[in-house]
């Protein structure tokens, strides 16, 4: 995998640059849809490519390895081959499930012990077990094997939690340089920054997982339940130290405000399940503010869903058809709901990109968060 940084903003840490992988480039700044189970809910693959303009998407390694199994997918030749997306795959590393499944699971130096939500059998993660499982996915990009403490951890817990999460990565690095790639093409390991609130805790880890020198690294443990303006501080921080000509990703965040905060402050990468759950739940992002779909006052509105027109189901469908389908609980309702915001997200990323190279982020990022923040 490379990465070609082709301009920073004038007025900001914003980037615009290129990756390239095996599958495919990837411009940046980007978002990647989230198919947890190697499918983005109520999504064909070929929507994602033409309508969303997905150029990458990301898969969830505990689920997959849970259902259907590494078995299906090495037989398959590859989650590519599995699902049929022909563009780049990144996999988490299962580092968010030991954070959410607190309840059924253990944690100790050696690995993480937990229960599967599906029938309760007992599994054991180990940094070494989670790279062998990601290399047999078949993840363009694979993520290190962490963990992800609570945003209101205290000092002496994230400290713990970074002293694991620091020798799983000198473990998962290991494992990774001793094992090859498991069908014809590249695979890149990126670290995963950890530290919770406390920014000596963000740069000693910062500058433990550059001392790697991965082709790309990742922000991790944040949007986990701090306030935003501590996450944007966690950000500065860490990018500060994070080396400038390499991706920095920036895990599970989140909504669009977000999203364009991030770049500002030198994020390339982003991914988060809100443009398919908020739609499929009524919520659309629209350049112009938030609509709630089963509102009444949507009832006889017979102009497109969004004027934007940035996909297809923008034009083809009316407010009030969409009002109509969710009061009906059709499941229509939900996969345009769902194609249309991430279509949104695709074409944020991308506008953050053209005002990016015309050295022009911040003056419409400002505009762009105002009329975001709207109830339409």
């Amino acid at each position: 995998m490379t990465f070609e940084l082709q301009h920073t903003d004038a007025g900001s840490a914003a980037r615009a640059g290129e990756i390239t992988t095996g599958h495919g480039r990837i411009q940046t700044p980007i978002f990647m849809p989230v198919g947890t189970l190697g499918s983005v809910k109520g999504v064909h693959t070929r929507e994602l490519k033409e309508d969303i303009k997905a150029q990458i998407i990301l898969g969830n390694t505990y689920h997959l390895y849970l259902r259907p199994g590494l078995q299906v997918i090495e037989k398959a030749g590859g989650l590519h081959r599995f699902n049929g997306f022909d563009r780049p795959m990144l996999t988490d590393s299962g580092g968010f499930q030991v954070f959410s499944l607190a309840g059924i699971r253990k944690l100790n130096e050696e690995g993480c012990e937990f229960r599967s939500h599906i029938d309760g059998s007992k599994h054991f993660f180990t940094p070494e077990k989670v790279m062998d499982i990601e290399r047999s996915i078949g993840a363009d990009i694979m993520m290190a094997f962490d963990e992800c403490p609570p945003g209101t951890s205290d000092y002496a817990y994230a400290r713990r939690s970074l002293d694991l999460t620091h020798g799983w990565l000198r473990r998962c690095w290991r494992r990774f340089q001793e094992t090859p790639p498991r069908y014809g093409y590249s695979q890149a390991l990126f670290p995963i920054v950890q530290g919770c609130v406390y920014k000596d805790l963000r740069q000693e880890s910062a500058r433990f997982a550059s001392d790697f020198g991965a082709e790309g690294y990742a922000i991790g443990g944040l949007a986990v339940g701090e306030p935003a303006e501590t996450m944007y501080e966690m950000i500065e921080v860490v990018n500060d130290i994070l080396p400038k000509d390499r991706p920095r990703y920036l895990m599970g965040v989140g909504t669009p405000v977000n999203i364009l905060e991030g770049i500002a402050r030198g994020v390339d990468m982003f991914d988060c399940v809100m443009p398919t759950r908020n739609g499929r739940n009524a919520m659309l992002f629209t350049a112009e503010g938030v609509l709630n779909m089963r509102n009444a006052k949507w009832a006889e509105d017979f102009t497109p869903v969004d004027p934007q027109g940035i996909c297809f189901v923008d034009t083809q469908y009316s407010r009030a058809y969409l009002h109509h389908l969710f009061k009906a609980k059709e499941l229509l309702a939900m996969q345009i709901a769902s194609i249309h915001n991430l279509a949104f997200y695709l074409w944020l990323v991308r506008e953050a990109r053209r005002y990016i190279l015309q050295d022009d982020y911040m003056s419409w990022m400002k505009g762009m968060i105002e009329k975001l923040s709207r109830r339409l």
